[in-house]
């Protein structure tokens, strides 16, 4: 990875295709040395962090993951889940965050030198060409090394650095010795919710994997 040290760097962070993207590549991420990483790159700004959720259940998978990020340095963007039944009569879910990203990528980018896209939606390959035109560096983070790959070709194509998340393994991935530890108790570390060790990409399991409308069948 190539940045400079004076940059002003934000992370745009497509929670569901990431955690796609980790899970296919067999690691959890530890969000605590995420963010450790890119201090150590330049002047981190803001780390957003986009999901949406499926309120009408009592408890949701993914809430302890939420909850840590929103104590530990992420900016959290969520929106409620739609229900909607298809032409087949079948009942799907539907939670996409695209709009919300591009929005706030697009406000915040006059206070920003380098921007850091954590998705392999060809989607975002608009945003990344707008984004360069106002003089924005913009790197993408997600993988070739799934079969199919992870990010889009044009994505990647128009991205002025293209970073394979199976490369910063070894800086981000959670110490599997402090697992055991956690998934008896469902701690978080010595610090509670608010500190203590990095949280993992499974320690809650995503309500979403697919990498576009990310529209789950039930």
């Amino acid at each position: 990875m190539h940045f400079y040290q004076t940059e002003r760097i934000a992370l745009f962070v497509d929670g569901a295709n990431l955690y796609a993207t980790a899970k296919s590549l067999g690691f959890d991420i530890d969000y605590k040395r995420l963010l450790a990483l890119f201090r150590q790159k330049g002047q981190l700004v803001r780390a957003l962090y986009y999901t949406a959720l499926a309120e009408d259940q009592e408890y949701s998978s993914i809430r302890p993951l939420i909850d840590w990020l929103d104590y530990n340095g992420f900016t959290m963007v969520t929106k409620p889940t739609k229900e909607f039944t298809d032409a087949s009569g079948r009942r799907k879910i539907k939670g996409n965050m695209d709009i919300e990203l591009t929005v706030d990528a697009m406000r915040l980018a006059p206070n920003l030198d380098h921007i850091v896209l954590f998705s392999g939606d060809g989607d975002f390959r608009s945003l990344v060409a707008a984004l360069q035109q106002t003089g924005k560096r913009v790197s993408v983070v997600s993988t070739l090394q799934t079969q199919p790959p992870m990010v889009a070709d044009e994505l990647r194509r128009q991205a002025d650095q293209f970073v394979d998340l199976a490369d910063l393994e070894q800086l981000i991935c959670r110490d599997p010795a402090t697992r055991s530890g956690r998934e008896g108790g469902r701690s978080f570390g010595s610090g509670g919710t608010r500190g203590g060790a990095g949280y993992s990409s499974r320690e809650a399991a995503a309500p979403f994997q697919d990498n576009d409308d990310l529209s789950e069948e039930v």
